[in-house]
């Protein structure tokens, strides 16, 4: 199918990865052209205030907790396609991964930036990042907290394409 009728597809409400039979199938994205794109994910993860500075005091009997989860993330984004049937394998340009501390939520924010020059978006590859940041800190400090919830996984900014740049409201 062209990728005009792809697009229209797509902005009539229609899913794009699904043939006209209604069978699974990965877009054909060939006719787009290359674009800076870029992808803003986030993640919370709360847990008991004593977990937090456990973490953020370094002695976490596993290690160093977010260096650890920034490098789980960071593999997370690049194995994508991996994991997300119909992603398309891409060759990521920078992969970044943040984590915010929030003392009085006795919470982490995780933020996970994503960027490439090609044809479709990151917008997987950064929410996959983030969510495994946060699953990696669940991991590492749940033998101190099972009570940890990882919550608000989201798309917080993406840009590049010719949809433009969509941010969070």
């Amino acid at each position: 199918m062209p990728a005009t009728r792809d697009k229209r597809r797509a902005t009539k409400g229609k899913l794009t990865h699904l043939d006209e039979r209604g069978a699974a199938r990965m877009v054909d994205v060939s006719a787009k052209d290359e674009t800076l794109r870029e992808a803003i994910a986030g993640a919370r993860i709360a847990m008991e205030p004593a977990t937090l500075k456990l973490i953020l005091d370094g002695t976490i009997a596993k290690g160093d907790v977010l260096g650890v989860a920034r490098l789980a993330g960071i593999m997370a984004a690049k194995k994508t396609p991996d994991l997300i049937p119909l992603c398309h394998p891409l060759n990521l340009s920078s992969v970044g991964i943040e984590f915010i501390p929030d003392r009085k939520r006795a919470s982490i924010a995780v933020e996970a930036t994503v960027r490439l020059t090609g044809r479709t978006g990151v917008e997987m590859e950064a929410l996959t990042a983030a969510s495994v940041a946060a699953l990696t800190i669940y991991d590492m400090c749940k033998s101190a907290d099972r009570s940890m919830t990882i919550s608000d996984l989201r798309l917080l900014r993406k840009s590049g394409g010719k949809s433009g740049t969509y941010i969070r409201k």
